[in-house]
């Protein structure tokens, strides 16, 4: 680590211009912005409870309206509760790419690492705001608010470093943070939310219904 990277890394500038606009070391900046990602997780955790509280209570529903077998009700709350669970796929897949995130900037310690770390992590968090516009609102504007922090901590330190960010690069190894993110969801989701019965099963089940009625 150079030792003009290593000042700016662990104390702030000193100087005139420092009285005029005081500045903050990078390790204090990455700190703040693994905090306020922190708290965007712990945020999507609490919206995920809620969605699965009422997956719960809309599954009892379907399970209710298929043993008084009345089909057409069931697959209303089939339908909705369908819905539900693409938000909840989505906002657990977000919760897990803003997981990697945090890790990724845990990782900027040492020169070298810092530009190469923030651009995918920058990249991510891009991504996981678009996804939430017009559903979280909140989160949206502060994952955007991070994601311009971290693009000025990558400025700051290629300033200092000389060191320049390989968008391509940067993009792949996004891709491949919310690749496996989804892949993680996909399979949590399975792990905690029960099958619905099939369209088809639920015709069979009234035909079966109904035959023994008559």
């Amino acid at each position: 680590m150079s030792t003009r990277f290593a000042k700016d890394w662990e104390t702030s500038k000193r100087g005139i211009r420092s009285v005029i606009k005081p500045t903050v070391p990078l390790r204090q900046k990455i700190d703040l912005a693994i905090r306020r990602v922190e708290a965007q997780i712990q945020y999507l955790e609490g919206a995920l409870h809620v969605l699965s509280e009422r997956d719960k209570a809309l599954f009892s529903k379907v399970v209710d309206a298929y043993s008084k077998h009345e089909i057409q009700r069931a697959h209303v709350f089939a339908n909705e509760l369908a819905e539900l669970r693409k938000m909840v796929s989505f906002m657990m897949n977000a919760e897990l790419a803003l997981e990697r995130v945090v890790l990724r900037l845990r990782t900027v310690t040492q020169l070298g690492n810092v530009v190469v770390a923030l651009g995918p992590a920058t990249k991510v968090l891009q991504s996981v705001s678009t996804g939430v516009a017009g559903v979280l609102p909140n989160a949206e504007l502060e994952l955007g608010e991070i994601g311009r922090m971290l693009n000025d901590i990558m400025i700051e330190a290629g300033q200092t470093t000389g060191e320049t960010l390989d968008f391509e690069v940067a993009g792949d190894d996004a891709k491949k943070i919310l690749t496996e993110a989804a892949m993680i969801a996909e399979q949590k989701m399975k792990e905690k939310f029960p099958e619905l019965p099939t369209l088809k099963a639920s015709e069979e089940y009234a035909r079966e219904a109904e035959y023994t009625n008559y």
